[in-house]
């Protein structure tokens, strides 16, 4: 694939779209680094982290997706980037006949988002799409969703942040709202509602219990975790379940990060039948490292995390099976979240964001809410025909 180049009419300047090939992959990651430059919520990402999130031969969703990535380039400088993937276990794609684009990140000019998303749009649309949904980054169980409302926040871990305008240009471009999720922020030193605390602390049957995770029996406690979120998510719009190899890749990457006394797996007469996993917050230990783990920042980085603590969390994996019903289904998901609540208490958290939850997901939107939680951010899922 080559590069094109297109000239803005009235422009003298030529914006070149740029096909990325490994070479080129560090500057793709760093373009939202200088189009945030001045944004004091932007958390750069750990780029080495990112290198392996990109890497076919790492990340195991480019084993059953399409993707390509591209940069805009004007006058020798990188001035936007975005990526087109086609993920055939989406049932978007295999339902509608649907592309994905996502990382999206521009210079506030429309000239740069018209030629980034008619590249996009050409490609998915040479390869048989019919319409066109994002932003994925790179996938919905990864960072899903531009941002449309939160903007006054830093992001918490694996969520995104984006300018206002971007919300703007795509919509200029006739994109329209398909989905929004949801961000919830919960103050957790706060105590719970009184009738939430009797739920919670009323003494559980004997064939009802919460454990943290075993790590001698860590694997097998990530294959369960993973067999329930594909179990209970799987009416949700546009799920897309784990892979064996998806699963053994997750295994390895929160590894270093787990506490097992952050994850929360309800068992009913000895089967796991609810879990939740909660985060420590890694973008509040690594803003000011600019991306960069080495030579130096990973002793800060451990320092910050065994020692000084840190006090913000967050909740990417929870879920019941779908099995579960009546009054065990209400009261499952509380006793999950009241685990992680107080094992965060001690570990020195402050607060947790449960994320992300689709808008129309009004039981576990209720439950967060009778928890005194929040939704402070908006992501929005954007729609296009093809045709």
């Amino acid at each position: 694939m080559t590069a094109s180049n297109i000239q803005p009419e009235g422009s003298h300047s030529t914006i070149e779209i740029v096909p990325v090939t490994s070479a080129d992959m560090d500057r793709f990651i760093r373009v939202p680094f200088r189009v945030h430059a001045d944004d004091p919520h932007f958390v750069p990402p750990l780029i080495l982290e990112r290198r392996e999130a990109f890497s076919p031969k790492i990340n195991p969703f480019f084993q059953h997706a399409d993707t390509q990535f591209w940069l805009a380039r004007r006058d020798g400088v990188d001035v936007g980037r975005i990526s087109a993937q086609i993920d055939h276990l989406a049932p978007s794609v295999k339902n509608e006949g649907a592309g994905h684009f996502g990382m999206i990140a521009a210079d506030n000019d429309p000239a740069i988002f018209d030629a980034l998303f008619a590249t996009a749009e050409n490609w998915l649309r040479a390869r048989g799409c019919r319409k066109v949904l994002g932003p994925f980054n790179l996938s919905i169980n990864e960072e899903t969703g531009l941002l449309v409302d939160g903007f006054d926040t830093k992001p918490m871990l694996l969520m995104g942040h984006d300018h206002a305008y971007v919300g703007t240009q795509i919509e200029r471009l006739g994109y329209a709202k398909a989905k929004d999720v949801l961000a919830y922020l919960m103050d957790i030193t706060q105590p719970l509602p009184d009738n939430v605390r009797r739920l919670v602390e009323r003494p559980l049957k004997d064939e009802l219990r919460v454990r943290p995770m075993n790590m001698k029996h860590y694997h097998d406690d990530i294959v369960t975790m993973t067999s329930i979120f594909n179990d209970a998510w799987s009416g949700n719009w546009g799920f897309v379940p784990f892979t064996d190899a998806e699963i053994d890749h997750m295994a390895k990457s929160l590894k270093p990060i787990l506490d097992p006394k952050l994850v929360a797996f309800a068992e009913l007469n000895g089967e796991a039948v609810g879990f939740g996993v909660a985060l420590p917050n890694i973008n509040a230990a690594i803003g000011d490292f600019n991306g960069k783990l080495l030579p130096f920042n990973w002793a800060k980085l451990l320092w910050r995390l065994k020692v000084r603590g840190i006090s913000s969390g967050r909740v990417p994996l929870m879920g019941v099976k779908r099995s579960i019903s009546g009054f065990g289904a209400r009261l499952v998901p509380f006793l999950i979240i009241e685990a992680m609540r107080q094992q965060g208490l001690r570990k020195g958290m402050r607060e947790i964001e449960l994320s992300w939850i689709l808008e129309d997901n009004l039981p576990m939107r209720q439950i967060i809410e009778t928890l005194g939680g929040r939704a402070y951010k908006t992501y929005r899922i954007y729609e296009k025909s093809l045709a």
